[in-house]
């Protein structure tokens, strides 16, 4: 099913696809246990765990699409904003030689016989005993949705995305957004534009300003009104 997208960076569907892998990344380096980040990316109906895909698109392919964007956001004398990522993405190919599943090596061991597994060194890396005991399974799936629906919007915003069902349609089947919701704007149209802008808000205080909500969202919510 083809859908037209604007030229942007990344277009739609690597934008929103990369918010869903350093979003995981990200909750890796707060100490949450991976086996919490990878349950919570399937429960919240993502095909696979965020961790797991990282490794599939390769942790220097992510470094190099990186640096490449710092540079080009840097010449138009933006100032690139680091994603909390960036950091333990760094660490795993630079300091551990674990670049993804091509090499061998990455968040997942993958044994020649036997199936992947977790990379046990993670555990003493990374995870924060306390905060992996109170892990809030329900903010861990928020945030897997909330950040990939919030990117859409702002596709929408930029005019990268012409249409709602465009949106929708390019979620699911073109990266996999949970099939439940309907597609990314249908997510945030059925949990109710104006309770999801306020969750956005409250987890754009917990986790950064990634989570702000659109000034389109913003505006939807305001009038009431759904994205159509």
């Amino acid at each position: 099913i083809p859908i037209v997208v604007n030229d942007s960076r990344g277009f739609f569907t690597s934008r929103v696809f990369g918010t869903f892998v350093n979003e995981g990344i990200a909750m890796l380096g707060e100490g949450i246990h991976p086996s919490s980040i990878e349950n919570a990316g399937v429960l919240a109906g993502m095909p696979v765990g965020p961790l797991a895909i990282s490794d599939e698109v390769s942790m220097t392919l992510m470094q190099h699409i990186r640096d490449q964007s710092k540079k080009d956001t840097e010449a138009a004398g933006q100032t690139w904003n680091a994603h909390p990522a960036e950091a333990v993405i760094d660490q795993m190919v630079g300091s551990h030689d674990r670049k993804g599943k091509a090499a061998g090596a990455g968040f997942y061991e993958y044994p020649q016989s036997g199936k992947k597994h977790l990379w046990p060194e993670l555990d003493t890396l990374f995870v924060d005993r306390e905060k992996a005991r109170n892990t809030d399974l329900q903010e861990l799936k928020d945030r897997i949705l909330f950040i990939q629906a919030i990117e859409t919007v702002r596709c929408l915003e930029e005019g990268v995305l012409r249409t709602v069902e465009d949106a929708n349609i390019g979620s699911i089947f073109g990266i996999g957004f949970a099939p439940w919701t309907g597609g990314a704007i249908q997510f945030i149209n059925q949990y109710g534009v104006r309770a999801f802008a306020e969750r956005a808000k409250v987890l754009a205080e917990r986790f950064g300003e990634r989570f702000n909500p659109p000034r389109l969202l913003l505006d939807k919510a305001e009038r009431n009104a759904v994205f159509e």
